[in-house]
């Protein structure tokens, strides 16, 4: 089939960077996609190169559906040109048209996936459009991940990859990535997290700038040293977390691979002024809960609250790691035995031709 894939890029990599995994992911298994987006410049940090299959467009206002347009997915509500919708209204069997919500635990996730949104009035009067909405349940849209991800990540071995990206690790060090929004206490968790042999791996972002004015020019604290790196295409980005004994990151798509990375995490969401981002966080904690066997262990709940309150109390005492990870593995397991979102999105459409 081919695909048209709308994006409008809002905070420089979260709506880039899903969009982007969505399209090579369908161009992987034979579909053709054209990513229509607002500001390409992320895909040339995140998607060096492109990937034969993905036609990317500058986004424009004169836009019409190709002549073998199957399905024309919106990402995030952020609508295509008046002038494409009317122009999909006209034709006697119209493209698939989806929004892709963005990832959520809350319950409201299954409510809404699969419903239909018929258009009365505007350019696209007389079409459906689909809620496609990304969850952690067989009733949702699922996860994105690629076939042989989890494979690739059993065989992967960490030291001789940070040795090849030249951050080799010292034998007794744990290494820790930091890929957060700004946060007034990441001083103190610097100096919590020094206090133990630490490779702190640092992505471009708000957090270099705050490692810098905390450990100064030789980014040493105590037991910690930290390395600032050059942006990492998605590929590479996926192996920093792989590498990690405990990634803290930010939005929808870091969290994703986190979770497939199978090591302990912290999400840290798109801080909102009304404090919804805080509900949605409780929401994935007792998604979590309630389908991991083991349970998540004491103080972890504490850390992900701590990461994405507005001040900065106290750091809350440090988890061990291997129960943490064992909850992290045991919730992998769960979802893993469930489609992925690009299966399951080929399959609807399927059905709606």
């Amino acid at each position: 089939m081919h695909w048209d894939l709308f994006c409008r890029v809002i905070d420089n990599l979260g709506d880039a960077g899903v969009c982007w995994r969505l399209a090579a992911d369908l161009a992987a298994r034979g579909e053709a996609v054209r990513l229509v987006i607002d500001d390409p410049q992320p895909l040339a940090r995140i998607a060096p190169g492109g990937r034969s299959g993905v036609e990317v467009l500058a986004w424009h206002d004169d836009l019409a559906p190709g002549a073998d347009t199957d399905v024309a997915i919106e990402a995030f509500g952020c609508d295509p040109p008046p002038r494409y919708v009317e122009q999909m209204a006209r034709r006697g069997r119209p493209p698939s048209w989806l929004n892709l919500e963005y990832l959520s635990a809350e319950p409201h996730a299954a409510r809404s996936h699969g419903l239909p949104s018929p258009q009365w009035s505007g350019p696209g009067k007389g079409l459906v459009k689909w809620w496609f909405q990304p969850g952690f349940t067989p009733d949702t849209a699922g996860l994105l991940r690629e076939p042989g991800l989890l494979d690739a990540r059993r065989e992967f071995e960490r030291n001789g990859w940070l040795r090849s990206m030249g951050w080799p690790r010292g034998g007794d060090e744990e290494v820790h990535v930091l890929f957060c929004y700004a946060h007034p206490g990441i001083g103190a968790w610097l100096q919590a997290a020094s206090a133990r042999p630490t490779l702190l791996l640092v992505p471009q972002g708000p957090a270099q700038g705050a490692v810098r004015r905390v450990l100064g020019g030789s980014l040493r604290l105590n037991a910690l040293r930290a390395v600032l790196l050059d942006w990492l295409p998605q590929w590479q980005f996926d192996r920093l977390l792989w590498s990690a004994d405990l990634s803290i990151v930010r939005g929808e798509d870091s969290l994703v691979r986190a979770l497939w990375a199978g090591a302990p995490f912290v999400w840290q969401l798109y801080p909102q002024h009304d404090g919804a981002h805080r509900t949605k966080l409780q929401a994935f904690l007792e998604r979590w809960s309630a389908d991991s066997t083991p349970v998540l262990p004491p103080g972890v709940a504490e850390t992900f609250a701590w990461w994405n309150a507005d001040a900065a109390p106290t750091v809350p005492p440090w988890v061990p790691l291997e129960p943490w990870r064992a909850a992290v593995g045991a919730w992998r397991e769960q979802l893993v035995r469930q489609d992925d979102l690009t299966s399951r999105l080929i399959g609807f459409v399927a059905g709606k031709r």
